[in-house]
């Protein structure tokens, strides 16, 4: 099938999408890579890539539950790799910060449960080009995914989500250095932005919520905040009229699994682009790039990305639709948002092929790369292959 025939539904209308920019003050969030539902994506993650590392072929759909001193590993797993899978979890949340002994969630203390099987063959069937009807890789699920890019930062991701993910990383960032030794692993950031004309003019609000030390006070957590983590993040965006919040709830002693119970994709607007574009509903950690929501996401983001930086537009969101079994794409659509010519985007997109197969192989995905998407965003890192 030529390249133009995957594009049947391509409306003149566009995707719609998020409100006009051009008087606004939006707001994104970033979590810390202790988060309880960080826990989970990572502890999938480092399942997936030891996987990889052995059998690039693995099918693996792994999901985790985290709450006090249990950790539950459940899913769908199909390779020849002989993987122990306890001390990949035990390594996971060490990683993270969580190695108090004393402490309910633990590296060494957690009990860890697995509710794993493989593959249904009814799924690997339709996926494996040897025994599927069309003869080539097939998408691994239905459903729509999204990409999306924009010109407003170096990194064409909106700043709201640049900003809040640079705050997160500076707080594990200090607490992994020693630099504030009160700082804990879990915490919460989120940044507000003034939009006027469609680019952002400046920063209005932010928020930090941080796991620390029982002996710290509110004050001094306040003030490394504001006169030390918020200048760094913000770069030149801070200024001294920003509003700051900092741990709302007076305290935050207790945190991560221990406070509240982690799952597997909960935080994927996080993940992508912070509320400024849509969103197809699939999470991205513990799956293997046979999912769509996981590769066709990546392979959207790549072909936006390249889309903007051509210069056709200063926004722009790709979506496209898969069938399970099928290669090529149910439907690809365009929006630029009236920052730039559809037309000429559309051409543009109609260059690449999103089929499964050819995602996986030119953007080399059969790799233990995932640990490195986890955490602070799956977009805007130039170590991705769907980034460089």
């Amino acid at each position: 099938m030529s390249k133009a025939a995957a594009f049947p539904e391509e409306s003149k209308r566009g995707a719609g999408g998020p409100r006009s920019l051009r008087q606004a003050v939006l707001t994104s969030e970033s979590v810390t890579e202790g988060h309880p539902d960080k826990v989970c994506d990572f502890i999938a993650d480092s399942i997936l890539d030891a996987y990889l590392e052995q059998d690039p072929r693995s099918r693996v759909a792994c999901e985790v539950l985290a709450k006090s001193g249990v950790v539950v590993v459940a899913g769908e797993i199909s390779s020849v790799a002989p993987l122990d899978h306890l001390p990949i979890v035990r390594q996971a949340i060490r990683e993270l910060g969580y190695d108090d002994p004393k402490a309910a969630f633990d590296a060494e203390g957690v009990q860890v449960l697995q509710h794993v099987t493989g593959q249904s063959w009814e799924i690997g069937r339709s996926v494996d080009p040897a025994t599927n009807k069309v003869g080539e890789q097939g998408a691994g699920d239905q459903g729509i995914v999204f990409g999306y890019a924009t010109a407003e930062t170096p990194e064409r991701l909106p700043l709201t989500l640049v900003l809040a993910h640079a705050l997160s990383r500076g707080l594990a960032e200090d607490r992994r250095s020693g630099q504030v030794p009160w700082l804990r692993p879990d915490g919460k950031t989120q940044v507000s932005v003034a939009y006027e004309d469609g680019r952002p003019a400046q920063v209005t609000d932010v928020l930090v919520s941080t796991q620390h030390a029982a002996e710290v006070s509110p004050e001094a957590i306040r003030r490394y905040v504001a006169e030390t983590l918020v200048p760094r993040a913000l770069g030149t965006w801070h200024h001294r009229d920003i509003r700051f919040t900092v741990n709302p709830s007076g305290s935050f002693v207790k945190g991560g699994p221990a406070a509240d119970c982690g799952v597997t994709g909960r935080k994927i607007i996080v993940d992508t682009y912070g509320g400024h574009a849509r969103h197809g509903g699939g999470a991205f950690s513990g799956k293997d790039p046979s999912k769509v929501d996981r590769s066709g996401a990546y392979f959207c983001r790549y072909v936006a990305r390249r889309a903007v930086e051509a210069g056709l537009a200063e926004r722009i969101e790709i979506q496209v639709a898969y069938a399970i079994g099928v290669a090529e794409p149910v439907a690809v659509t365009i929006e630029t948002f009236g920052t730039g010519d559809r037309a000429a985007v559309l051409d543009f997109v109609r260059g690449y092929d999103f089929r499964p197969g050819a995602i996986v192989e030119r953007l080399r995905l059969l790799r233990p790369l995932y640990r490195r998407t986890t955490n602070y965003g799956h977009f805007g890192k130039p170590d991705l292959p769907w980034e460089s």
